[in-house]
């Protein structure tokens, strides 16, 4: 609508340049009407680009909270502060892993027991990961006193990743209530994302997601899609969430997508031991976006 208003624009001035002869007037008479004709396109593509595209944004922003704030949550039974219902307590190294099939538990198909290694694999890297912290690469931080810490770190086989480190000034709990435990809420504060559902709950500690991350640079960058493999362990210092890319049934790849993969990371809270009230964030990211 904007291109054809501003081409009917264009044509008028055009007959308004030839019938008052501005054209004889000299430089000005040349300068006047290009001026013109360069400023109504700029401004039709700043419309295009900017405008339109920003408030495309806010509105897409606007449906997903109200989207969040409507669905139930990941886990709806009532919650108090330190106490959130999640996977058992879990150790590195422990043979009692709520994973394994008992009583009372349903018995895992093959499919469902290669979510769980997949989900341990996983675990794995990103223990090996926090364990050489003093390998980091530094790349970048920010001039506050609890500024973000940006590092780089190759893993064999999966090559660069990148590490951020932040000090949070609210409880680890709620980090792992809102950005661990519900995954959805993702496309609250993370930009980059524009959907996150839930498409399997394999068992306890396991679950199975689908995430979209939105275009860029006006549609120069098309949108990706993911789907991921999801380990989560409580531990007595931190919170981990660990993933990897993986495939389901329910979601096989799309034309309107570009089927991203993601190597081993996800997110750790760890606790502060004399101050419950803070606790300090990483997120581990090796993505491949194809």
């Amino acid at each position: 609508v904007f291109q054809v208003t501003t081409l009917v624009s264009s044509a008028f001035l055009i007959v308004k340049v030839i019938l008052s002869e501005l054209l004889t007037k000299g430089a000005f008479g040349y300068l006047l009407p290009i001026v013109s004709f360069v400023i109504a396109w700029l401004e039709t593509w700043f419309l295009d680009f900017k405008v339109l595209t920003q408030e495309a944004e806010e509105e897409r922003w606007f449906l997903a909270a109200q989207a969040a704030a409507s669905r139930p949550l990941l886990y709806p039974r009532a919650l108090s502060e330190g106490q959130f219902y999640s996977p058992p307590e879990s150790f590195a190294g422990s043979d009692n892993e709520s994973d394994e099939e008992g009583v009372g538990r349903k018995a895992l198909t093959t499919q469902e027991k290669e979510y769980v290694r997949q989900g341990k694999e996983a675990m794995e890297v990103v223990d090996q990961i926090l364990a050489q912290e003093e390998n980091w690469k530094f790349e970048k931080n920010n001039a506050s006193d609890f500024g973000d810490v940006v590092y780089t770190f190759e893993i064999p086989f999966h090559g660069k990743t990148f590490i951020l480190k932040a000090f949070l000034q609210c409880s680890p709990e709620m980090v792992y209530q809102e950005v661990i435990l519900q995954p959805e809420k993702m496309i609250l504060w993370n930009r980059t994302v524009a959907a996150c559902q839930i498409l399997q709950r394999v068992e306890d500690n396991t679950i199975v997601s689908y995430d979209v991350a939105a275009g860029a640079a006006g549609g120069v960058v098309s949108p990706r899609d993911f789907v991921n493999v999801r380990r989560i362990e409580r531990r007595r210092d931190r919170y981990v969430s660990s993933g990897m890319s993986t495939t389901h049934s329910l979601k096989p790849p799309l034309s309107k997508y570009v089927r991203g993969e993601n190597g081993p990371g996800g997110f750790i809270v760890l606790k502060c031991p004399g101050n419950a009230k803070v606790c300090t964030f990483i997120w581990i990211l090796n993505t491949d976006l194809k």
